[in-house]
């Protein structure tokens, strides 16, 4: 008999890179809106002086969030977004309780496995990163040849 995890694994698998885009963009454009709220007040937000550790963490989010939504040095990017929601949980949300539900740290927590996904995984072809990979690796055919 035909079929099983495996058939459809094979079938699902032309559609992960696309996954991957849509999981990238989607996080750099929802993170990228955090970094705004700090700093210039917009989308609901109040604009918090620059030089201070919310400021320093408007800058991360929105740059980091452009980048990542771009899919530009993706991996390392990433690495700094990570450190930036564990240090987030851990001191702002952890001590208010155990669970992420009760200290409202759910986004600080989603946030870092996605960004620690990313971190692995790399932003994928559909990207800056991508595309700088392709160039290289056809720059570096031709040389060969």
């Amino acid at each position: 008999m035909r079929g099983g995890v495996d058939d459809v694994m094979r079938r699902v698998s032309p559609f992960e890179r696309l996954a991957l885009a849509v999981l990238r963009i989607t996080i750099g454009f929802l993170f990228m809106q955090h970094g705004v709220q700090k700093l210039f007040g917009w989308l609901g937000g109040e604009a918090v002086a620059l030089l201070s550790i919310r400021g320093v963490a408007g800058i991360l989010e929105t740059f980091g969030g452009a980048l990542i939504l771009l899919g530009a040095w993706t991996r390392p990017v990433a690495l700094v977004l990570l450190a930036e929601m564990l240090v987030a949980y851990f001191w702002r949300h952890a001590p208010r309780g155990f669970w992420p539900i009760e200290n409202g740290g759910e986004p600080a927590a989603l946030y870092a496995v996605v960004f620690l996904y990313l971190t692995a995984r790399g932003g994928g072809g559909f990207g800056i990163d991508g595309l700088r990979w392709r160039r290289s690796r056809s720059r570096r055919r031709r040389g060969r040849g």
